[in-house]
This record gives structure tokens, C-alpha cells and sequence, in this order.
């Protein structure tokens, strides 16, 4: 009787271990993941306010730039709304001077704000050669996926001026899609296209709102949460199955997995 269970018990293992089998594809998100998106907007945000510095006169340019940024956090982008993207954040800037100066300094110094910011936000975007190399090791035995939230445009711009498509064999942006992360349905159609199994995946980002809860829904094998501030789970929040301060950290994860 022992020896049957015991028999039994090691079944069990093995299905589960076979049913698990080795990770096939690995889903990343771009900002803030994979490249230091804060940072470069940052660099742009200080660009813009020697800009502002050298065209008003005893403006307080820090905090244009600081009602720019939260307008830009707030966003809701509706492309069926007629309106570029460009226009949008133009309007921010615009909006960010009014308030700041008390009068309508004109769209021309709106438009100037927001493509210096635009240009330096992303000459600045790129990946480093420490997470390149990474993704390329990677590359040779697994799937990679980019699966990045945001409006069309912006995102291929990004990814245009960051030239790493290449290291991809599928890139999936949320604005080109009915929903983004974290619904179910954006995560069904990266599956399919890369031929594989919620359970042969796992997810990597650093949203627990969109990347991690994304993955968790959609049935990955493991979400992973790049945790830079190395800061806390919030109250109710999701749990990730890992937590790293940094994307290079991800080769530690994988070797627990196998």
C-alpha cells in the first residue's frame, strides 16, 4: 500500500513537472522596464526650462513644467477624437503656460515646449548595452515579446528612435489594439501570435496595475515586477511570483524556473 502511493505521489510530480514544461516566451514592457523612460523625460523637462529661461522674463519655469507633467500623467488620449497625439500635448503646454504666467502666451512658445521636449525625450531613449546584450542571450532560447501601453504613435516613435525591434519576434502596442494591458484579450493575441501557451510565458514590468495583473489574469507561468525603488507592495495590490530591482536581474528568475 506505501509503495503504491508512494508510486502514485511521484506521478503526480512528473505530470505536473511535464504540464509545466520549460519557458518558451518571455512578455516585456518597454517604459520604465527596459528603458529608463522617467529619466529621459526628466532630461526633456529640463531642456524645456532653459528654453522657457531664455524666452520669459522672470517666469517660474519649474513650475510650467511641473502642471506639463501632471497634465501628461492624468492623459486620456482619444484618437477618435480627431486630435493628433502632437496636438494633445501641445495643448498641455499651453494650458501649463496660461495658468503659470496668467495670460496666453500663444500656441508658437506651446508648440516649441512640447518638440523640444518630444526630441530630447527621445535622442535620450535608448536601451544600454548591458539590458541589449541581455535581450540578445535571451533571444537564442526564448521568444521575446514587447508589449508596451500607449498611444500608437508615441509608442512607435519610440521604438523607431530605440532601433531594437530586432530583438523581438513580435511587438505589441496597446493603443493599436481594442484594449491594452491589463485586459485578458491583449495577452490572448500575443499568445497566439507567438504559437504559445499562457503557461509557457511569463510576464515582466513594472506595473502592478497593467503588466503584473495583466500577466496574473491572463494565467502566465510567473509575473516578475521590477521594483527600482525597491519600495513595498501597496495595500490590495496584486502579487508579482518575483520581484527584482532591475531587468538585468532577470537571468536569477530564470534559473529558478527551470
Amino acid at each position: 500500500m506505501f509503495l503504491a502511493a508512494l508510486l502514485f505521489s511521484l506521478v503526480i510530480v512528473i505530470v505536473i513537472d511535464m504540464d509545466k514544461g520549460e519557458i518558451s516566451a518571455i512578455l516585456f514592457d518597454l517604459d520604465n522596464t527596459l528603458v529608463d523612460t522617467a529619466g529621459a523625460g526628466q532630461l526633456a523637462l529640463n531642456k524645456v526650462c532653459e528654453l522657457l529661461r531664455s524666452k520669459l522674463k522672470d517666469a517660474n519655469t519649474s513650475d510650467i513644467c511641473k502642471r506639463f507633467a501632471h497634465k501628461l500623467r492624468e492623459e486620456q488620449f482619444d484618437p477618435a477624437a480627431g486630435k493628433t497625439i502632437d496636438d494633445v500635448r501641445i495643448n498641455h503646454w499651453h494650458e501649463a503656460l496660461q495658468k503659470a504666467q496668467s495670460v496666453d502666451p500663444g500656441r508658437a512658445l506651446a508648440s516649441d515646449c512640447y518638440y523640444t521636449w518630444k526630441d530630447t525625450r527621445l535622442q535620450a531613449l535608448a536601451l544600454s548595452p548591458e539590458v541589449f546584450a541581455l535581450l540578445q542571450e535571451l533571444k537564442r532560447s526564448c521568444k521575446l515579446l514587447l508589449l508596451t501601453n500607449g498611444d500608437a504613435q508615441t509608442q512607435r516613435e519610440k521604438l523607431e528612435a530605440m532601433r531594437c525591434e530586432e530583438l523581438f519576434s513580435a511587438v505589441v502596442v496597446g493603443g493599436e489594439h481594442a484594449e491594452q494591458k491589463p485586459a485578458v484579450s491583449i495577452f490572448t493575441h500575443c499568445f497566439e501570435l507567438l504559437g504559445v501557451k499562457p503557461r509557457d510565458c511569463i510576464m515582466v514590468g513594472d506595473s502592478l496595475d497593467t503588466d503584473i495583473q495583466g500577466g496574473y489574469d491572463a494565467g502566465v507561468r510567473a509575473t516578475v515586477w521590477i521594483n527600482k525603488s525597491r519600495d513595498g507592495l501597496p495595500e490590495n495590490s496584486v502579487t508579482p511570483d518575483y520581484t527584482i530591482p532591475s531587468v538585468l536581474d532577470l537571468p536569477n528568475v530564470l534559473a529558478k524556473l527551470k
